[in-house]
């Protein structure tokens, strides 16, 4: 198998769709001979910020010498990404070496007449091998969906559960309520590991509190309340919490403190677990921590966001650092939503910061929101809308519109489907934008 046929194997696998459910991974890692059992977890989930904890969590444990696995999806860039060892995508060798063994045991269950694996599942016992096979002293893994019936959590060794702020998403999966919500994400935690959640609504932490007793779990709260002498900025952030004294770190925006925090208590927990972390790596780890397509900067002149607010609870903490960081400035959008998603309460929260939007359509089949239809949403709230025929007719129009004026914000959001290519439009944007003679317009 190469590179590219494993790409149209992963692709294939996309008809089996979404099914929740540990039966069929549990058997599908039996045939490899349970990689998972092998290794030792830190297990993230929430509705937001799960990824940031992760990209935290991973880099101070990688530069304290650990040799760290993360797995976190989806990917922004390039699919490798959610297979990590070091910081390092997995190479595409090791990837086809890795999906060769999965895909052989899936198509024997298959055979057997077992349900076929998703590629979700194939994705996740791919990450186990690999991690495995290279003898990681730990990973740091991120549900994919919810908690308790993810793939993820076929995992039986994990040190610490983590939870990122809980909020509502995926109604029509995990229920339509917060509590609901939470009972499925606490599934997770697993007898006498450490419980570790950022300050959530009171009926969420009834759940996770109740869920740690019966399991035995030790639990502690990361209350970002308790975080002093914040100084918010684009490029650094510092806040004192507890012991540790003016952490730095450079992921921007305001709800970046809260996820540092949770970070901070696992890193605590996991030294009194025997993985200790010098403070001085400790603090180096936080402020390398980088993590694409959450409130980044991937232009300048004018200033050009990407985030990846999505669903209610993170659109809200998008408006609120557009208001804290952008007072006064003229904020361009760009819109790409998938249809299952909140789409309205996202426009609600956020239209009114915008002097202009335009929309387009995320590249993820079936689910994919049409521009033309967001556009149309968009027009109930704001009277200032166009619709992109593609990624970068919309960064070229932004450009536009903003004029190279410094007054001017792009901030591009929704599903992280359409991020990567975004980014790259941005980046190459000089190279890409050729006039009729071939020459591109900055020569």
């Amino acid at each position: 198998m190469n590179y590219r046929e494993a790409m149209e194997y992963m692709e294939e696998l996309k008809q089996y769709g979404t099914v929740m459910g540990l039966d069929t991974m549990r058997k599908l890692c039996a045939r490899l001979a349970d990689p998972q059992d092998r290794l030792q977890f830190v297990h993230i989930a929430g509705t937001n910020g799960k990824g940031s904890v992760l990209a935290y969590v991973s880099t101070v444990l990688q530069t304290a010498g650990y040799r760290v696995g993360r797995y976190i999806s989806p990917a922004v860039t390039d699919y490798r990404e959610r297979f990590q060892i070091g910081g390092r995508m997995i190479t595409q060798s090791a990837l086809c070496a890795c999906l060769e063994q999965v895909k052989a045991a899936a198509e024997a269950m298959a055979a057997e007449g077992m349900p076929h694996p998703t590629a979700f599942e194939v994705e996740t016992a791919v990450a186990f091998l690999y991690f495995a096979d290279r003898k990681c002293d730990i990973v740091v893994l991120e549900t994919g969906l919810g908690g308790a019936q993810d793939a993820t959590n076929v995992v039986r060794t994990t040190l610490v559960a983590a939870f990122s702020s809980i909020s509502m998403d995926h109604m029509d999966i995990l229920g339509d309520t917060l509590e609901k919500i939470a009972t499925v994400k606490s599934g997770i935690i697993k007898d006498k590991c450490y419980v570790i959640s950022a300050k959530q609504a009171p009926e969420v932490m009834k759940v996770l509190r109740q869920a740690s007793a019966l399991h035995k779990a030790k639990f502690f709260t990361a209350d970002a309340g308790r975080a002093k002498n914040i100084r918010y900025g684009m490029t650094k952030q510092r806040f004192t919490y507890d012991k540790y004294k003016d952490v730095e770190i450079t992921l921007p925006g305001q709800f970046q403190t809260e996820n540092a925090v949770v970070a901070l208590e696992v890193i605590g927990a996991l030294g009194r677990l025997g993985y200790p972390v010098p403070e001085d790596k400790l603090r180096q780890g936080m402020a390398q921590t980088r993590w694409p397509g959450r409130f980044e900067v991937i232009g300048k002149n004018p200033l050009f966001i990407a985030d990846g607010a999505h669903n209610e609870d993170a659109s809200l903490k998008l408006a609120q650092s557009i208001r804290f960081y952008f007072t006064n400035k003229r904020i361009i959008y760009i819109m790409g939503m998938l249809r299952d998603k909140e789409y309205d309460k996202v426009i609600r929260n956020t239209y009114e910061l915008a002097e202009h939007i335009i929309t387009v359509t995320p590249p993820v089949r079936g689910r994919a929101m049409h521009a033309y239809d967001l556009a149309q949403a968009v027009r109930q709230y704001h009277n200032s809308v166009t619709v992109a025929d593609s990624v970068q007719e919309a960064v070229e129009l932004a450009y536009l519109l903003a004029k190279g004026d410094k007054d001017h914000i792009i901030i591009a959001f929704g599903s992280l489907s359409y991020l990567g290519e975004l980014m790259d439009v941005v980046e190459h944007r000089d190279t890409i934008r050729r006039d009729s003679h071939g020459r591109s317009e900055k020569d």
